[in-house]
């Protein structure tokens, strides 16, 4: 009884020390209202912001710990690679210090899930040690290629949007120069105009114009544009402005007939799909349509002639 009595005590004096402690207000929480009280805010926008800040800077943490370690398992072992390797980054629109390890880890982080995934499919599936072997190779190699085939398709998106906005890019440019403004001060307003409706040529005009306010000769600062987007249309352009004022003729003109030219290739460039697309439908009409067209038209009938030869066999000429 004694026991019993000394351990209901107990548990009493203990909840009553955490009721007492719930209650009390904690130096957080105060320092939380002060910032409520400061800012304005609501004390659950406030904790969402800071659950969303705790979990941001968490993951941000994990990559940055983890990002360096996974990239030196393909990082490449020239400086040509990796100096091609940013040039490449550079063309799909990443330019921060870290894509490149970023990129290299993520090689690296889906080879590794491959791997696992191959190993996993071929022990459920109870194959062979060579089976598996097999799969799981396959499944890390094509986990390492993914990137590579991503950022192939994020380049190719990015120089074809470039290329639409070339012809206006350069209407805007004429517009500029023969109004008074220098070709530098047309670039610079040019790109600030653009950022709505081109964001990617925008950035690359900004870039230059960046490249030519710190002192980079303007031919080099074009060559660079040129070489960044990788397109023939840059390139062309960036020839005609630098002939331009070699040998002193007008820029605005010749911006003029490069951003004609732009538009009639881009014209030809529509026609000649419009052109592709009869070809291109003929094979899931062979494949699709034609055999459903062909069962909805001679179905009942074979149906009918099939039904009619049961019922009167000598139809069939036996």
């Amino acid at each position: 009884m004694t026991a019993n009595l000394l351990t209901l005590g107990i548990l009493a004096g203990l909840a009553l020390a955490l009721i007492v402690y719930s209650l009390l207000p904690r130096k957080r929480e105060e320092r939380d209202v002060v910032k409520r009280r400061l800012w304005g805010r609501r004390g659950t926008d406030e904790e969402a912001q800071i659950r969303a800040q705790a979990r941001e800077s968490a993951t941000s943490e994990l990559v940055r710990k983890a990002a360096p370690m996974l990239s030196k398992l393909v990082m490449p072992a020239s400086d040509e690679a990796q100096s091609n390797m940013r040039l490449k980054l550079a063309g799909a629109g990443f330019r921060r210090p870290q894509a490149q390890t970023l990129f290299l880890a993520s090689k690296s982080g889906l080879a590794v899930v491959g791997l696992v995934v191959g190993v996993v499919i071929g022990l459920t599936m109870h194959w062979q040690l060579v089976s598996v072997a097999g799969v799981a190779t396959f499944c890390a190699g094509t986990g390492l290629m993914l990137p590579d085939l991503w950022l192939m398709a994020a380049i190719s998106g990015r120089k074809q949007k470039i290329r639409y906005g070339l012809p206006d890019t350069l209407d805007l440019l004429v517009v500029s120069v023969e109004s008074g403004l220098a070709l530098d001060a047309a670039f610079k307003r040019v790109g600030d105009e653009m950022s709505p409706v081109h964001p990617e040529l925008s950035e690359e005009l900004r870039i230059s114009t960046m490249e030519t306010q710190m002192g980079l000769r303007r031919n080099e600062a074009l060559e660079n544009l040129a070489k960044r987007t990788g397109l023939d249309e840059m390139r062309s352009l960036v020839s005609v402005i630098v002939q331009a004022e070699k040998f002193g003729t007008s820029i605005a003109r010749a911006l003029r007939n490069q951003a004609d030219s732009m538009r009639v290739k881009r014209r030809q460039a529509a026609e000649e799909k419009a052109q592709k697309t009869a070809v291109k439908l003929m094979l899931p009409l062979v494949l699709f349509i034609f055999p459903a067209i062909a069962v909805v038209v001679a179905g009942p009938a074979a149906i009918s002639a099939l039904r009619a030869w049961q019922t009167n066999p000598s139809l069939g000429g036996g």
